[in-house]
């Protein structure tokens, strides 16, 4: 599968999220410790973006090669600041390793990014992406269940109703597969964001989904750590979410429940149960 990270707060060097972390997802992309794959090496995305007031979409760059040794990575990350961006690596579930399969997708000023998998996508992908608006057909440029899963979402609404357009994705989805004889095609965690808020989920068909976890809030990390020098560096809107710990700091991060998604805006956060909804 994949491992991701989400970031929302004060303007950040995505180095400090991307290389310093004791198990940075450059660490994870060659030793994840709970991805179903050790090494994710089929690709890298980044995506952020800027404080410009006369910019509203994302800047997106995407690699078909490991981000362990990529020194264009590197470069942006010790020079560009984000108040939110999104980081993927991939390990691809049989679908082409190709720039245009790379997290996170783009579509105006939305960023999404998934780790899963859509059981049978090859023999579903065809009745799914009939499905997606006509207009924004034109516009995917993979292969991916996962990006079929994006714009399916943003014909479902997306823009007006996340969480209900994500339902309505799951839903249809999980319609097609059973119509097929898939009884449990859907297995995700998805991170969403239009450059305000973060809406991260995770749900499995048949449960089990794969691992997510947030970030405890940094004025509780500082009460159980007083002594920890870092923490008084971090803002106190940092939030962060992310398929597995970037360190072991005790009570730094919690895991999502399977059938939740979370929302975070402005340094603000909330909890949800999450359930697919009919078409």
């Amino acid at each position: 599968m994949c491992r991701w990270l989400a970031y929302s707060g004060t303007p950040v060097l995505l180095e400090q999220l991307l290389y310093k972390p004791a198990h940075s997802l450059i660490d994870q992309s060659l030793h994840s410790r709970l991805g179903v794959e050790t090494t994710n090496g089929d690709g890298f995305g980044i995506g952020w973006y800027t404080q410009e007031h006369d910019v509203h979409t994302p800047a997106i760059v995407r690699d078909v090669g490991p981000a362990w040794n990529n020194r264009t990575l590197r470069e942006i990350a010790e020079h560009v600041r984000s108040p939110l961006c999104f980081a993927h690596i991939r390990a691809s579930t049989g679908t082409a390793v190709q720039q245009t399969n790379c997290h996170p997708f783009r579509h105006g000023r939305w960023m999404w990014m998934h780790n899963g998998s859509i059981t049978g996508f090859h023999g579903l992908r065809r009745e799914l992406c009939m499905a997606v608006d006509p207009v924004l057909y034109l516009a995917m440029e993979g292969t991916t269940d996962s990006e079929a899963m994006f714009f399916l979402a943003l014909t479902f609404g997306l823009e007006e109703d996340p969480p209900g357009a994500v339902a309505r994705m799951v839903g249809f989805v999980e319609q097609v597969g059973r119509r097929h004889g898939i009884e449990a095609p859907m297995q995700m965690t998805v991170a969403v964001t239009d450059g305000t808020a973060v809406w991260a989920f995770r749900y499995a068909s048949a449960g089990d989904a794969r691992s997510l976890f947030y970030s405890t809030r940094v004025e509780s990390l500082r009460a159980l750590h007083p002594d920890i020098e870092y923490l008084r560096e971090l803002s106190d809107d940092t939030r962060l979410i992310v398929s597995e710990p970037l360190g072991d700091l005790p009570g730094a991060w919690n895991e999502v429940p399977e059938r939740c998604y979370g929302v975070v805006r402005e340094g603000q956060d909330e909890m949800h149960p999450f359930a697919p909804l009919p078409v």
